[in-house]
């Protein structure tokens, strides 16, 4: 899990990097080399490209490549700790949304954390100049369609081939980025195609190593390690973008962490308590 935070980190930095290209145009290019990885994964598991669950594979993929739009605008306009940090709220979203897609119940003790990260959030965008609301709303939208992306993905669990789901998510990506070529290029120079094929690179590292470690342990054990990007966030935007943080901005932050942290625990707490009691029953 660690190996996965530091990739997708190391992704985003590549995506600032390149902050002067339409983020639009950087998800087709981060996709593309993804799909090429998904293909080769697939071939090497003699399982299925297309799938069976069209309509929903393809819903996966329009919602993620949503995200992963908005989610670039941010990296590119607004300091990296605090467009990672906002991105933190799609768990929230996934466990609201998991109310009316899968039927599952949000207890009111996580409503209360879900109200700490939120503020966590205000006070953020308050307390920082450099962010501006269109941004901020920006980064809601794309944690909010990572959210629609994690339940359509839980819902295909067994139905499909993992690399499968992950295939249609980098294809629509790179489809919808092909198209918006004609409306927005900016030519990659130099350090620039390097740059945009690291992005592709850490990318589908991450996923990997993330995937490894939810099958090999419980998730709110792992899940707890995905904030540690946080540190890295601060560390290199200080010292690569020179992004100083304020300590108010600092302090929205570890509200947004502590308040997803708080209802991931408290929720998986609640979850292995009904299974002793129905197990005691």
């Amino acid at each position: 899990m660690f190996l996965s935070t530091l990739s997708f980190f190391l992704a985003n930095v590549f995506v600032k990097q390149v902050a002067h290209i339409p983020a639009m145009e950087t998800v087709f290019f981060r996709c593309i080399v993804a799909t090429a990885f998904c293909v080769w994964g697939l071939r090497r598991a003699k399982a299925s490209l297309i799938g069976s669950n069209h309509l929903m594979l393809l819903l996966r993929g329009m919602f993620g490549t949503t995200a992963l739009y908005f989610f670039f605008v941010t990296l590119q306009q607004m300091p990296i700790a605090s467009a990672q940090t906002i991105q933190y709220l799609s768990p929230i979203f996934t466990a609201t949304i998991a109310i009316f897609v899968l039927k599952e119940s949000v207890r009111p003790t996580q409503w209360f954390f879900y109200a700490i990260a939120f503020s966590g959030v205000l006070l953020i965008e308050q307390f920082d100049s450099r962010i501006e609301l269109k941004y901020l709303v920006f980064g809601i939208i794309s944690a909010f369609c990572s959210g629609v992306a994690y339940n359509l993905v839980r819902s295909l669990r067994g139905k499909e081939h993992p690399l499968t789901v992950v295939l249609h998510f980098q294809a629509v990506g790179a489809v919808v980025g092909a198209i918006s070529l004609f409306f927005a290029f900016e030519m990659p120079v130099g350090w620039d195609w390097l740059f945009l094929f690291m992005v592709g690179v850490f990318s589908q590292l991450g996923q990997v190593f993330l995937t490894d470690a939810l099958q090999r342990e419980r998730i709110a054990g792992v899940a707890i390690v995905n904030y540690t990007g946080l540190v890295y966030a601060l560390t290199i935007g200080w010292i690569v973008f020179g992004e100083k943080q304020g300590i108010m901005a600092i302090g929205g932050m570890l509200l947004v962490v502590l308040g997803v942290m708080l209802s991931v625990l408290y929720g998986r707490r609640q979850s292995r308590l009904e299974e002793i009691e129905a197990t005691a029953a």
